[in-house]
C-alpha cells in the first residue's frame, strides 16, 4: 500500500476518533498529535528518484493523509497545492478518507468540475449519527468516485438510504489497539445485506481486536485481524 501524508496531526471530532491509531503511535515518541505540520513528504507525488523517474510510479493507488485529515482547517493554506499535485499526477489514483466532508469545498480547485477521475472520496460513518450527518453530504458532492468506510464500526448502522449507484464500495471493520471497543459480526452482516440489496460492493476489512460473534467475545491479535475478516468470505464484488 502506498501512502502520502502531506501533513501530520489532527483533532478528535467524533466517536470514531476516541482511540485513534495516530495518537497511539505518536504517544510512543512523545509527539503531540494535535500539532498539525507539513511533512517532509509534502511533495511526494512530484519527487523524483536518482534514475530521474517519479518515486511514485504510475498505476499506484495512493492513500492520502492517513495521519491527519485532508480537509482539516489547519491545512487550508496547503490544500490548494496538494490538489495541484493530484491533478498533475493523473497516472496515480488518490484515495482520500475524511471525517470532515462538510469542509470539502474549502479551497476546491477551480477546474474540479464533476470531480477528478483519479480521486476517490471516502467518508467514514462509525455510527448512525455520523452516517446520517456525513453521507447526505457525500451524495451531494460533485465527485466521480465515492465510498463509505464504517471503521471502526461501533454499532448497528443502517446505510440503506445512502446506498445509491454513486457509491462504489462500502468498507466495514472493527477497532484495533489495547482499548478497542467491540465490533459485532451481526452489525457487519447487516451492512453486507444492505449492500447486497442495493447492488453495492462490500469489503469486510478487519475484525478489530474485540470481536463478538454469536454472543461470544473473541480477542484477536493485530496480526490476525485482516486474515480473520477475509476468512469469513463475505465480501461482495
Amino acid at each position: 500500500m502506498v501512502t502520502w501524508n502531506p501533513w501530520h496531526g489532527c483533532h478528535k471530532i467524533s466517536a470514531g476518533c476516541r482511540n485513534c491509531y495516530v495518537y497511539r503511535i505518536d504517544a510512543r515518541f512523545d509527539r503531540d498529535s494535535t500539532k498539525v505540520e507539513k511533512t517532509a513528504n509534502f511533495n511526494l507525488p512530484l519527487k523524483h528518484g536518482r534514475d530521474g523517474r517519479y518515486k511514485l510510479r504510475g498505476g499506484e493507488t495512493v492513500y492520502t493523509c492517513l495521519t491527519s485529515d485532508f480537509f482539516l482547517p489547519e491545512a487550508d493554506g496547503w490544500r490548494a497545492e496538494a490538489w495541484q499535485m493530484i491533478r498533475l499526477r493523473q497516472d496515480l489514483h488518490f484515495v482520500i478518507i475524511t471525517k470532515r466532508i462538510e469542509r470539502f469545498y474549502v479551497n476546491l480547485p477551480a477546474d474540479w468540475g464533476g470531480g477528478y477521475g483519479n480521486v476517490t472520496i471516502c467518508v467514514t460513518a462509525e455510527n448512525q449519527d455520523r452516517a446520517d450527518f456525513r453521507l447526505p453530504l457525500l451524495l451531494a458532492l460533485p465527485a466521480r468516485n465515492k465510498e463509505i468506510v464504517c471503521e471502526p464500526l461501533l454499532e448497528e448502522v443502517d446505510l440503506s438510504p445512502y446506498l445509491t449507484p454513486e457509491i462504489g464500495l462500502v468498507v466495514a471493520g472493527g477497532e484495533s489497539g489495547d482499548n478497542a471497543r467491540v465490533c459485532d459480526y451481526e452489525w457487519v452482516l447487516k451492512i453486507r445485506e444492505q449492500c447486497r440489496r442495493a447492488g453495492v460492493p462490500f469489503y469486510f476489512k478487519q475484525t478489530g481486536a474485540v470481536f463478538r460473534k454469536d454472543g461470544r467475545i473473541y480477542r484477536i491479535p493485530r496480526r490476525l485481524q485482516h486474515a480473520q475478516a477475509q476468512k469469513a468470505g463475505i465480501d461482495l464484488p
